[in-house]
């Protein structure tokens, strides 16, 4: 069977390490990036997925999702706490209810129509049969990490949850389309490690939940990005406005 991946990609750290995963398993001409719009402050990383995905040479695409509750993330009138991620406790501050399994969600539905698309027309072309039905089979490359699981903080990154909705995918999809979480058991130095080696190009990457001209430099977004560095023994290339 040949394979189309198709990445959640934010721009930021891991989802650009998830895509530089997706690059060296199935080949760029197998890869498209896909950004979702849901009414995010920080819109403008979707300007560094754009940027990250002509780095690695693949299509980007941006979708919506509308309708998304205003929380501190979608409501720009609701400041970012100035904490790093190892002070929260419980359900981080900047969590939206469900983000993931709603991008994942939309994700898979066009995931699903576009292998569907090709394996019915190579149906018609007569190079499928009864025995071989289908011949394309679709990956959802999806950045999940350790760290964003961590006590509770991010629900929807963790093992079981992204097991759940693997399953979900796999049924809902015919058994056309699976997830693929490779950063699921990394922390954010150990990403920053695997992602310089696959050639993932930090300077384009976008992590700042403010969403302002540089990186803040102090949210928890900037603070973990900071710390991945670091941990990882490699120069952050990021201009922090503190």
């Amino acid at each position: 069977m040949n394979t189309k991946a198709f990445v959640l990609l934010s721009g930021g750290i891991d989802s650009s390490t998830a895509l530089a995963y997706a690059v060296r398993d199935c080949g760029r001409e197998s890869v498209t990036a896909i950004s979702i719009d849901y009414g995010q402050r920080h819109r403008k990383e979707m300007k560094h997925a754009h940027a990250v995905s002509q780095w690695f040479h693949v299509p980007h695409e941006i979708h919506e999702i509308v309708g998304v509750p205003k929380v501190m993330l979608t409501d720009p009138l609701v400041a970012v706490p100035n904490i790093s991620y190892g002070e929260i406790i419980g359900v981080s501050p900047t969590y939206v209810p469900f983000r993931n399994g709603q991008l994942i969600s939309r994700i898979a539905g066009i995931a699903a129509h576009r292998i569907e698309e090709l394996n019915n027309a190579e149906k018609e072309a007569g190079l499928a049969d009864e025995l071989l039905p289908e011949l394309w089979t679709g990956l959802i490359y999806f950045g999940a990490h350790a760290e964003d699981a961590a006590g509770d903080a991010y629900p929807d990154c963790r093992l079981d949850f992204v097991g759940a909705m693997g399953a979900a995918v796999y049924i809902g999809t015919y058994q056309q389309v699976r997830i693929r979480a490779p950063l699921i058991e990394m922390y954010k130095g150990e990403i920053i490690t695997a992602g310089h080696k696959l050639g993932v190009p930090w300077h384009l990457t976008w992590s700042c939940y403010v969403g302002g001209e540089k990186h803040c430099g102090v949210c928890p977004t900037c603070r973990a990005r900071k710390a991945g560095f670091k941990s990882a023994g490699l120069l952050d290339p990021t201009e922090y406005a503190t």
